[in-house]
């Protein structure tokens, strides 16, 4: 069950951020396959199988991971900076999904690779649109290496 792939690795630590993707992107498409990180620990050790994670293959990775900045233990940037420094994982799709419009964090999260920064929206409705459009475009339209 640790080898199943994944489609999704969502970083979040609000509860309502996490149901409220998981339910937008279950809606447009069935996707079964959403891991769900609460911290920035629990990411890194899941995109690096190490932890609880330590059986996992590594050979096994998601398709895109949708990130937080603000985490509890280690911070969203710090896990993009990770995530998209190492071979084995830079091809991964990092999708900034969080709640800061700091001209500084956009800029910061750039420079370290990730492939689309999005403000999360206040709106039920508009939050659900963008989490469509998100896996539509990242699961469905976009080509990415070995797909």
């Amino acid at each position: 069950m640790t080898d199943t792939p994944v489609d999704i690795l969502l970083v979040e630590d609000n509860p309502n951020d996490v149901e409220l993707t998981i339910h937008a992107l279950k809606s447009f498409c069935p996707i079964n396959r959403i891991q769900v990180a609460r911290d920035g620990v629990e990411a890194l050790e899941y995109t690096f199988c190490t932890g609880k994670y330590m059986h996992r293959s590594p050979t096994i990775q998601p398709r895109m991971i949708l990130l937080d900045l603000k985490l509890p233990r280690v911070d969203g940037i710090q896990v993009l900076k990770r995530v998209k420094s190492d071979p084995r994982t830079q091809g991964i799709p990092v999708i900034v999904l969080t709640s800061s419009s700091d001209e500084g964090d956009v800029e910061e999260s750039y420079r370290l690779g990730a492939n689309s920064y999005i403000i999360k929206p206040v709106d039920f409705a508009e939050f659900t649109h963008a989490a469509r459009i998100l896996g539509a475009y990242w699961l469905e339209l976009n080509r990415s290496i070995g797909m």
